[in-house]
């Protein structure tokens, strides 16, 4: 069994932020998940808005809660927003089913955590928590 050590979330974090400066992007804030849903990282550019992390965390423990990447739940939320509201409801408004969020995997497919990036458009987001987790050497799943 694999496990998403401090040092790897850390890359992850550290290279999505390197990637959204190279791109020009709004100030983010990214976070990454251990599979239970316990943040390992955490970091919030200076002048990201206040709800940023919070953001970052919901669509990481959301892509955890479905089982999916952000992309896929983005797509089902716009199929069926009913069942995307009662899952936000039943959560508690832990989830946040859009773009920006991933499944973090190694190579043989196994399950190590999710990253979460909110601050600029949910496609930029995506490509930020992508870029962070492919630079790691691990697998970025968002649907």
């Amino acid at each position: 069994m694999s496990t998403l050590t401090l040092a790897q979330a850390s890359e992850i974090v550290d290279s999505a932020l390197g990637h959204a400066h190279e791109l020009g992007l709004r100030p983010l804030a990214v976070t990454v998940l251990d599979p239970g849903g316990h943040p390992l990282v955490v970091k919030r550019e200076e002048t990201a808005g206040i709800l940023r992390p919070q953001l970052a965390h919901a669509k990481a423990w959301g892509c955890l809660g479905t089982g999916q990447g952000g992309a896929a739940s983005a797509r089902y939320a716009i199929r069926d927003p009913a069942f995307f509201t009662a899952l936000a409801a039943i959560s508690e408004g832990r989830v946040a089913s859009c773009k920006g969020g991933a499944l973090i995997r190694d190579a043989a497919g196994e399950l190590l955590g999710a990253v979460g990036v909110s601050g600029d458009r949910p496609d930029n987001d995506e490509a930020a928590a992508v870029f962070g987790v492919e630079k790691t050497g691990l697998i970025a799943d968002v649907g």
